[in-house]
């Protein structure tokens, strides 16, 4: 595939590595002299430029391009980006930082395909490193709501039962399921849950601690507390 990643600071050079080690096309823009020229010396083709302008983003050839990435610091940039982007069919990927409210991320999410936050996953990374065990956060899907992968224990009370036997509280939903040894899929009603099964739910962070007393048991507790913010 061919991106087009607007910025390539610290969030978008390492992004558009990551995509050329896969095997796609990455070009970028940036306007910042200095960033031009080390991401030129990293061997990327760049456009020197303002990525919120639409004569430079042609330059970068959006008509074959697949998905832009705006991943700026600036979010107008950002959002300008993606607007001229989905005038020219991509996929459109905004960056927007952690400051910012509730409202604002809805009113600019709702014109692009997918948001990402580069501190929140940042910050995913490093709470799953502290807590380690049988709790790992996998996404922050909005300010009140995460997707967490348990693992079965032996503590488990629900060790032995099946998925339709099972009874979450009513702000969380079963997305996955995944035997010890097994890639996780689409939970089916008779899976049943063993020692070593991970199941993956998206929760309200309201009741995360409930959810990882019933799925995993009392003895990761202080581990749950430190996911939910608790005391």
């Amino acid at each position: 595939m061919r991106f087009v990643i607007i910025g390539s600071g610290r969030v978008g050079l390492r992004t558009a590595r990551v995509l050329r080690e896969e095997g796609h096309e990455v070009t970028l823009i940036e306007r910042d002299a200095n960033k031009v020229e080390r991401a030129r010396n990293d061997d990327f083709e760049v456009v020197e430029g303002d990525g919120a302008r639409e004569e430079i983003l042609k330059q970068a050839d959006l008509d074959s391009a697949d998905a832009v990435g705006a991943l700026t610091g600036d979010l107008n940039v950002n959002f300008a980006a993606c607007m001229v982007g989905k005038h020219y069919d991509c996929r459109t990927v905004l960056r927007i930082d952690e400051d910012y409210r509730e409202e604002i991320y809805r009113k600019f999410a709702s014109d692009v395909d997918e948001v990402v936050y580069p501190e929140r996953l940042g910050a995913i990374g490093a709470k799953n490193a502290l807590l380690g065990g049988n709790i790992r956060a996998i996404a922050d899907i909005a300010q009140n709501l995460q997707v967490v992968e348990l693992t079965i224990t032996d503590d488990s009370p629900v060790k032995g039962y099946s998925i339709s036997e099972l009874s979450l509280p009513a702000n969380s939903r079963i997305l996955a399921f995944g035997k010890a040894d097994e890639a996780m899929g689409i939970p089916l009603p008779d899976d049943s849950l063993a020692v070593g099964d991970r199941v993956a739910v998206l929760a309200d962070f309201d009741v995360l601690e409930d959810v990882r007393r019933i799925l995993v048991g009392d003895a990761s507790r202080a581990s749950a507390q430190a996911m939910t913010g608790g005391n």
